[in-house]
Formats: structure tokens, C-alpha cells, sequence
């Protein structure tokens, strides 16, 4: 499909930022927050996660700004994570200056509001720590002319880690608080049950009044206060449940203390300190949903050494610019990506592509930032820096993973919306019901305005036990949580899904194509096959000959023969005379003797006579797709070089195990269908398709997804990017520093086709997970409300099976973290 001007147009004004939200606690709260979004003008999409607590929002930034963003999450009562840092800017002398700073400032992308103070010379920017950092706003002011006093930035890691145990001391605190004064209110309980009227003494009573209404206004404060705001913005969230339930069972004691009656102020302070148990324990677990990203941001060194004026400094990472001559010593970690331009070393590349194995590398070699310099000391040219460095694609990537929402999720999002009003209707019902239906119990329904109070605590408990178990958070965090963790652990593994539907959807692929070069084999011609006709000649003699004749050119195949006698440790010397004939081969002299290396053409216009048997050996190599030479020496023919593009050993096993699961395997080539079979035979796969251009590849797909297959292609990501995005998944093999291909559903880091099988698990035990979460979200609450409804539940045991099964949601997602691959047990 051709696009118009104005469909480009359109698409390049469209802006994607990201959110962070505070407030959040059930699936019916990220929900309203979603439907607030949708609702403004401009906006594409959004989409709110319980788990990260962020909200990614597509928009037209010409019809709606941030600051209406912010507006939209806040006029449903919640709160967006904003910073706020003031700068000191130094050169400032008039309003003009001023202006200058709020305007340049305020262009800058994530920017909610900045003032600018001549007085104090300072400037105060309130921002969204997703989109800008400390260093990107003091950019913006220098651009202008004007100069900022350094500033400690907090980096992301910090950042995130920051935001993660302010959580965890919020509920912490609460629980500390909760346990002190809940304890003594539980012992009396249990007292009473053994010396009758013990908590009908006064000083008891009154005691527990006291006890009580600290934990259920300090504890319960958060709840509350989010509560209220969900109701003030005709929502309603898991607060407003807990809430309801909580106060229900205080404000009834504190009537039944007034008038004479049975008092349940154990049972208010529980279900609060309860409730803030599982919370802190969830707060926990989910950040350990994080770790990887985490992990990732740690790998990060902190400064570089560089040289700047012929001088050696070691300066921020974030102040490395692009064309800094860095140093990495033996041991350290390389801090951005680049070219080596001088030494040589391995380098450990575990943190990209999850293999264990050393690199090694020259001159001339990139290098990424974030691996390791193992044993040799190295200057290299910095090329990326800050967000365009791999390492930070990749973090990029596994956050937008995170942040997506998968298909398996619509089911749970449709509940939430209208969870909260039906667990409310039921609690009306199960009151309702109790009090009216008394008569079974001993009481006629005409005596049921004037039932005893003892009937009025049976209906009460009831309800409140309605309320409290009741638990849309498993519902909300069911899937999220699973995303999380199994992105992060395919991250660890090399394997970056773009969004959460490409992670469900790669285990319901059934067909997969494979392009051949550099997908199934190297992509690198490599020499295969030395044969001497001359049985007085060795390998290395021809070799000598061949690689000397070739030294310095630029063709693959000669390039190849020059690889394999340096791998043989064998010195050539330089040739006297060289000539190339395109399409034939080459004419040199080595040491005054005529060396021609070419095809049977060349070999035939040069009139040398072939040898016996020379016809039936080519044809042999031929078949197994290998290139040709014959090599000749002042005009005698010495023998045949074969030269192919090699097989990969893990092509070959991937292939066996992705056939043993029930796929169907096809090769795609633009190459002749002899090369084709040959690799598809040694592969071990049946259905091949040779001589398919680029273009075409992409009709290929459809033809076979109108088989009602769903294919998964499997390519470089450039020549193939029609195909894969053509494909329900698209594989990349990424070339090692592109990780953002757009048209990849999932991106391949390293060059070994046994991730495919890989991704294939994680997608079927992320899957298997995120099923096990929402039966048990959705199973809990059909069965936990219809048994608290009948009596068989008292409260305080309704509020730890609520804080139990969100706690359980999350901590069945971070099994995941211990997916091992069938394939590859060591990478993991």
C-alpha cells in the first residue's frame, strides 16, 4: 500500500510518552485512568499498567500537550509521578533572559511547566522523569547561551529504585503501626473466647476503641483518601471495597459500644493491617518484576576516561560525546559503543547476546558499551552515546514490552470496569438477604425490622466479609506481572519481544521461513574443500599460492582464501602482477610464477589442458552448493578450492527440535535453486523456494498464511523487512547493534537460530503463567464471595485471603524468572 503525503504527515506528528502514575491499586483504576485518556481529543491510545504504574499514550501533540495529559489522570483522582528541580543559571541579566530560558525549556519533550527567577537566577522545571532527565534540561538552557551550574543528577537506576522503596517504607511503616496496635486487640479476642464477657469490661472496651481507631485512621488513611477521590470522580477501585468493609465493621462497633452490643474492633484493625500486609509483600514482589531492567541499567559503568586536549580525563558517562577518544584498560567495562582504533582484546558480550564465549576484536572492530574488556587495553572512537547506545535500545525495548498490553488481557479488562459496582451490589444483597430472609434462622420476615441485634451482626459480618474478599488486584496484575518478568528474562537471554501481543502470539506460529544467507548459514563465504590433483603437492602449498594471488582483494572469494592460510598461520608474500577478469576469476605472479585462480573459463581461454577426472570432482562439490576454483601454476593445474557459504551447526539443530514440536519448516532464497537444495538438504528441510527476490518474499508469506497457517519469518531485518512484517511474528537476526528493527516482532541478538526455539518456550511458559494467574483471579472471587456471602467466612479471614491472592498473582509471575531453555540450559 502506497501512502499519501498527508497519511506521512500525519504519522510524523504523532508523539508516544510515557507517564508515571501514583495511586493506583486494582485493575478498575487503571482502567478509569485508560477510558479518561481515550477520551481527550488527540489521543490515538493509551495504555495503563497496574504493574509499572505507567501510562504509555499515543497523540496528536497539535491537538492535546502534555499538561492535558496530566490533567486527564488527574481529574479522576490520581496522581501523576512528576519531579521538580531547580537549576542555577548562570548569565542571566534581563527578562529578555528570562524568556529565553522558560521558552527553550518549555520546547523540550516531557517538559509540564518551567519558570524562570532573575532575582534568584534560578530556574524551576517540573517534569516527567520518563521523557527528560536533569542533563537534557541543562542542554536546553546552554543551547540558548546560557551557562548551569552542575547539578548531581539521579540516574534512571537510582531513579527507579528510589520510587520502588518509598513504596515498600509506605506500606512498611503502615504495617509496623498496624502490628504494634492490632496485636493487643487480637489477644483480647482470643481471651474472650476463653473467660466470657472479658472485652464487655469497660477498661477492655474502651481500650480497644482507642487501639482501634489508631490503626483505622492511620492505616486505613491511604485507603480512604483514595477511595474518597475514586467516589468524588464517580469511579470506583478496590479502595472504595476495602473502605466500605472496614468501616462498616468500626462504625458498628462504635454504635454497639454506645448502645450495648457485641463489639468487632479487632476485625476493623485486622482486615486494615492485613490488607497492608499483602500489600508490602506485593510492593516486593513486584519489585522483583523489575530486575531485569534494573540489571540492565546496573550494567552501565557510572564514568569514562577519555582524551580530550591530549589529556586523560575521566568524566560522567552522560558528558561523553560523539567522537571522544576513550580508553578501556584490561578489566573494565566499555562505556558506550564505538570503533576500535587501537589494540587488541576479547571482550565479554554475555550482557548482549547471553553467550558466555569471549570476542575478539581489532582495529577496525565495533565495541559496546556495557561489555567487558577482558585482557587487552584498547582506544576507540565513541560512535553512540546516551539513548542511542545498544544497551540502552535494548532497555528501550524490553520497556515498551512491559508497558503494552497482551490480547490474553482484554478478558480481564472488560471484568474490572464493572467489578467494584458488582461486588457492592452483592454486598447490598447479601445484607438485604440476611436480614430479610431471617425466618430460617429462628425469625419470621414480618420481625424483620425488629430483628435482635444479634441477627443485625450475623448480616453485617456478612457484608463486610463480601467487601473485603473481593479482589480485582489479581485481576490487574495477573497478566502484567507475567509480561514483565518473562520480557526481562528474554532479555537475559537475548531475545527482545517488541510488545506484550508478540510475546503471546510467538507460540501459535505453526510455519516458520527461514532466509538462508546469513540466517541459516554465516553469510561469510568460508573455504570448505583443498583438493591437490598432484599428489606431490600439499594443502598448505596451495594455499600459499592461492592466498598470495588474492592478497588484497576485495572480492569475497578471494577474501576467503586469504582468512583460511592466515588461520593456518602460513605467510604470503605480495603479488607482482595481478589481474582481474570479472566473472572468471584472476591472473597474478607470486615469486615469477604465473598463478591463475578461476573458473574452468578462464582456466580454458588460457589453454591449459584439464586433467582427468576434473569435470566429475567439480560437479561433485556443485551439488553440495560450492563455488569452484581451479588453481593453476605456469599453466599445470594443481587442483580445486571449493568455497562456500557455510551452514550454521545451530541452523540445523534448531530446525530438528522446531520440526519435533509440530512446525512446518520452509527456506526462502533469492539464491539458484542448486544452492538452495544443497543447504536445505544438509538444514534437513523438505520445502524450499529459490530464486524469490526481496519483494517477493513478503507474497510469499501471504501465500501461505492463505493455507491458514500462522507464520513466523525468520530474516536480517533489512532485505527482509517486508517479509517479516508481513508474518504474525517476524524474527530479526539482529547484526549486533541494531536492536530497534521496527518491522521485528522479536529481535534475535545472537546469530544462532536455537532462539527461535527459545522465544517459542518463553511465549508458551509466559503464556501458561498468565493463564494460571487470571484462573486463579477470576476462580477466587466466584468462589471466595458466594462463601463469604452464606456466613462461612468471618472478615478477618476474608482480608488474609484478599492480601493473599494478589500476593500469590505475583509471586506465581516471578517463577519465570527460573525458565531455563531446553536448548540452551547455560544462557539462562
Amino acid at each position: 500500500m502506497v501512502r499519501t503525503t498527508a497519511e506521512s504527515e500525519t504519522e510524523s506528528t504523532k508523539k508516544k510518552i510515557k507517564i508515571g502514575v501514583s495511586g493506583m491499586t486494582c485493575a478498575a483504576c487503571s482502567a478509569t485512568i485508560e477510558r479518561s485518556l481515550n477520551k481527550r481529543d488527540g489521543v490515538e491510545n493509551a495504555v495503563v499498567s497496574l504493574a509499572t504504574n505507567e501510562a504509555v499514550v499515543t497523540f496528536d501533540p497539535t491537538l492535546v500537550n502534555e499538561s492535558d495529559l496530566v490533567d486527564a489522570i488527574e481529574s479522576v483522582g490520581y496522581d501523576v509521578r512528576l519531579e521538580k528541580v531547580e537549576l542555577v543559571v548562570l548569565g542571566m541579566t534581563c527578562a529578555s533572559c528570562t524568556m529565553s530560558v522558560e521558552n527553550a525549556l518549555k520546547k523540550v519533550d516531557g517538559v509540564i511547566s518551567a519558570t524562570a527567577n532573575l532575582a534568584t537566577r534560578k530556574a524551576t522545571v517540573e517534569f516527567n522523569p520518563s521523557l527528560v532527565n536533569v542533563s537534557i534540561l541543562e542542554k536546553a538552557i546552554k543551547d540558548v547561551g546560557y551557562d548551569v551550574e552542575k547539578s548531581i543528577e539521579e540516574d534512571a537506576l537510582s531513579q527507579r529504585r528510589r520510587i520502588e522503596r518509598e513504596e515498600r517504607f509506605h506500606y512498611r511503616n503502615r504495617l509496623i503501626f498496624g502490628a504494634i496496635f492490632t496485636t493487643p486487640l487480637m489477644v483480647f479476642m482470643f481471651i474472650d473466647m476463653g473467660i466470657d464477657g472479658f472485652m464487655q469490661l469497660t477498661a477492655i472496651k474502651y481500650t480497644m476503641l482507642v487501639l482501634a481507631t489508631l490503626v483505622y485512621l492511620y492505616v486505613g488513611w491511604p485507603f480512604f483518601k483514595s477511595a474518597f477521590k475514586a467516589i468524588t470522580h464517580f469511579t470506583t477501585n478496590m479502595d472504595v471495597l476495602v473502605s466500605l468493609g472496614s468501616s462498616a465493621a468500626y462504625i458498628y462497633s462504635v454504635v454497639s459500644l454506645i448502645i450495648g452490643g457485641p463489639l468487632y474492633f479487632e476485625s476493623a484493625a485486622f482486615i486494615l493491617t492485613a490488607l497492608v500486609v499483602g500489600k508490602y509483600l506485593e510492593a516486593i514482589a513486584k519489585g522483583r518484576t523489575s530486575d531485569s531492567i534494573a540489571n540492565l541499567l546496573g550494567l552501565q559503568p557510572k564514568t569514562a576516561r577519555v582524551i580530550r586536549d591530549e589529556v586523560e580525563l575521566d568524566i560522567p558517562i552522560s558528558d561523553v560525546i560523539v567522537g571522544d577518544i576513550v580508553i578501556v584498560r584490561p578489566g573494565e567495562k566499555i562505556p558506550v559503543d564505538g570503533t576500535i582504533l587501537e589494540g587488541i582484546t576479547a571482550i565479554d558480550e554475555s550482557m548482549l547476546t547471553g553467550e558466555s564465549l569471549l570476542v575478539d576484536k581489532k582495529k577496525g572492530d565495533l565495541v559496546i558499551g556495557a561489555t567487558i574488556n577482558k585482557n587487552g587495553f584498547i582506544k576507540f572512537r565513541a560512535e553512540k552515546v546516551g539513548s542511542d547506545t545498544v544497551l540502552s535500545q535494548i532497555i528501550k525495548s524490553v520497556e515498551d514490552a512491559q508497558g503494552s498490553k497482551a490480547p490474553v488481557q482484554r478478558l480481564a479488562d472488560r471484568v474490572s470496569a464493572y467489578f467494584v459496582p458488582i461486588v457492592i451490589i452483592l454486598a447490598i444483597a447479601t445484607l438485604t438477604i440476611w436480614l430479610i430472609l431471617g425466618g430460617a434462622f429462628g425469625f419470621t420476615p414480618i420481625r424483620a425490622i425488629l430483628i435482635t441485634q444479634e441477627w443485625y451482626t450475623h448480616a453485617i459480618l456478612n457484608t463486610v466479609a463480601v467487601l473485603v474478599i473481593a479482589c480485582p488486584c489479581a485481576l490487574g496484575l495477573a497478566t502484567p506481572t507475567g509480561i514483565m518478568v518473562g520480557s526481562g528474562k528474554g532479555a537475559e537471554l537475548g531475545i527482545l519481544f517488541k510488545n506484550a501481543e508478540s510475546l503471546e502470539k510467538t507460540l501459535d506460529i505453526d510455519t516458520i521461513l527461514f532466509d538462508k544467507t546469513g540466517t541459516l548459514t554465516k553469510g561469510v563465504p568460508e573455504v570448505t574443500d583443498i583438493i591437490p590433483l598432484n599428489s606431490e603437492l600439499s594443502e598448505e602449498n596451495m594455499l600459499y599460492f592461492s592466498g598470495s594471488a588474492e592478497k588484497g582483494s576485495e572480492h569475497s572469494l578471494g577474501e576467503s582464501i586469504v582468512r583460511a592460510a592466515s588461520m593456518r598461520n602460513i605467510s604470503l608474500d605480495d603479488p607482482d602482477e595481478f589481474n582481474a577478469i570479472p566473472g572468471k576469476g584472476i591472473i597474478a605472479t607470486v615469486k615469477d610464477a604465473k598463478v591463475i585462480l578461476g573458473n574452468k573459463s578462464l582456466i580454458e581461454t588460457q589453454k591449459i589442458s584439464l586433467v582427468d577426472n576434473l569435470d566429475e570432482k567439480m560437479s561433485s562439490l556443485q551439488e553440495d552448493g560450492k563455488t569452484v576454483m581451479i588453481l593453476a601454476k605456469n599453466n599445470e593445474i594443481l587442483g580445486l578450492i571449493a568455497v562456500a557459504d557455510v551452514i550454521k551447526d545451530s541452523s540445523i539443530e534448531a530446525v530438528k527440535i522446531l520440526k519435533s514440536l509440530g512446525k512446518e519448516v520452509i527456506m526462502v532464497t533469492g539464491d539458484n535453486k542448486r544452492t538452495a537444495d544443497a543447504i536445505a538438504k544438509q538444514a534437513g528441510i523438505e520445502r524450499v523456494y529459490a530464486e524469490v527476490l526481496p519483494e517477493d518474499k513478503a507474497k510469499l508469506v501471504r501465500e501461505i498464511q492463505q493455507e491458514n497457517r500462522k507464520v513466523g519469518m525468520v530474516g536480517d531485518g533489512i532485505n527482509d523487512a517486508p517479509a517479516l512484517a508481513q508474518a504474525e511474528i517476524g524474527f530479526a537476526v539482529a547484526s549486533g547493534t541494531d536492536v530497534s528493527i521496527e518491522t521485528a516482532n522479536v529481535t534475535l541478538m545472537r546469530s544462532d537460530l536455537t532462539q527461535v526455539v527459545d522465544a517459542i518456550e518463553l511465549s508458551g511458559e509466559t503464556l501458561k503463567i498468565i493463564k494460571q494467574n487470571l484462573l486463579w483471579a477470576f476462580f477466587f472471587n466466584i468462589i471466595a464471595i458466594p462463601i463469604a456471602a452464606i456466613g462461612l467466612l468471618v472478615p478477618m479471614i476474608a482480608a488474609a485471603a484478599m492480601a493473599f491472592s494478589s500476593v500469590f498473582v505475583v509471586t506465581n509471575s516471578l517463577r519465570l524468572k527460573r525458565f531455563k531453555p531446553k536448548i540452551n540450559p547455560n544462557n539462562s
